[in-house]
């Protein structure tokens, strides 16, 4: 199985192979690399043997630390591919609240009410902003009419009415729990403020800065033949579940592709999302100020069931076995998995056409403990 380095990677590896044919010991500094090319190739093969066994159609892993980049592409994916993130896609919305929190439009403190004037009813009044990041506000994860919506394929503002009127499942702020719904309001309130759809926005304000050529909310001027196709049999209730009867409303769908969720309807290559991962590790300010990147990835339930930054979540759980207490990064039940560890400076991205729920365990998070052991 051919592997793919880039950067310095493959110098080091005939630098080593030179020393090794002349019957030298090698420097620890190549010995390092090489180290770290057995472990990618370990981390490959537990994908590639999934393409093997019939399991996997399409996915590319692309690994960075520092400098040093792995990339390889399985079964039908090459390195331009485009994967449909699922929920790594409300990082990317999180981070337009945050730019017009830069500009001072907003602050996380502010109630959604304020933005929202009909987002009033009894205590969601007291809902905040941060607080629909961090996924403490008691809104659901989905309507409980989500299925019906996509059915009929309804607007987006018919999804945001259904959440303003959607019951609470607990006072704002008492407790964790993970509410796409609570997303779906952050990105209308970056609607009402910049008076922009929010595909526009995150392409003119995050992608583009970020030089983020092939990433899109929704499908912008990209075509079918740019997106990979999601295996999905194996898809969630929410999303169909393979029911022959959701083919015109699930993820594959011409309609669910091009609608633009803001909770889990992006779509990026391997390449575009490490270079939104690594913004973080490294801010420079093309999209937010250093300190509003750094508090992104700072824990905001602290003493809660679930460390969650402002958009991510923290911490090792889900990510790496072997992950620091720092590490930030999503997940998609698409079959993707996003992390970065400040700690070692590595980025990790795994996407691929397997739902979550069946590559989850299959091999995703196989692959991430390895990678995130690799010294």
């Amino acid at each position: 199985m051919p592997l793919h380095f880039f950067n310095h990677f493959p110098m080091k590896r005939r630098h080593a192979l030179k020393f090794a044919l002349a019957g030298l010991s090698i420097p620890s500094s190549l010995r390092a690399a090489a180290l770290k090319m057995e472990t990618m190739e370990a981390a490959a093969q537990l994908v590639h043997k999934q393409v093997e066994a019939g399991m996997l159609e399409s996915a590319v892993l692309r690994v960075q630390r520092g400098d040093d980049v792995f990339q390889k592409t399985f079964g039908k994916a090459g390195a331009d591919s485009m994967f449909l993130l699922g929920s790594i896609t409300k990082t990317m919305t999180a981070t337009a609240v945050m730019v017009l929190a830069d500009r001072g439009e907003l602050s996380l403190s502010d109630r959604v009410m304020k933005f929202i004037p009909e987002f009033s009813e009894g205590p969601r009044k007291q809902i905040t902003v941060e607080q629909i990041l961090t996924h403490t506000s008691g809104l659901p994860d989905q309507l409980p009419e989500n299925n019906d919506l996509r059915r009929r394929h309804a607007p987006m503002t018919d999804f945001v009415q259904a959440v303003v009127h959607t019951p609470l499942l607990f006072q704002p702020g008492e407790k964790y729990h993970y509410q796409s719904m609570g997303i779906l309001l952050a990105a209308e309130i970056v609607q009402r403020v910049s008076k922009t759809p929010l595909p526009d926005f995150l392409a003119k304000h995050v992608f583009t800065p970020l030089g983020m050529k092939r990433s899109v909310l929704g499908m912008g001027s990209f075509t079918s033949k740019d997106v990979v196709r999601l295996q999905t049999e194996h898809a969630a209730p929410e999303s169909g579940a393979g029911s022959p009867e959701a083919k015109d409303w699930d993820w594959n769908s011409p309609w669910w592709r091009s609608f633009g969720a803001s909770w889990g309807g992006a779509q990026c290559t391997a390449h575009d999302v490490t270079i939104f991962l690594r913004s973080f590790l490294h801010p420079d300010g093309k999209v937010l100020k250093p300190e509003t990147a750094q508090l992104m990835i700072q824990n905001h339930t602290p003493g809660m069931e679930a460390q969650r930054g402002i958009g991510f979540a923290m911490g090792p759980h889900g990510f790496g076995k072997a992950c620091s207490e720092k590490t930030f990064g999503h997940s998609g039940s698409t079959g993707c998995l996003a992390w970065a560890d400040p700690q070692t400076d590595t980025s990790f991205v795994l996407l691929s056409s397997l739902p979550l729920r069946v590559s989850g365990d299959l091999f995703v998070h196989a692959v991430a403990n390895v990678v995130s052991e690799m010294k």
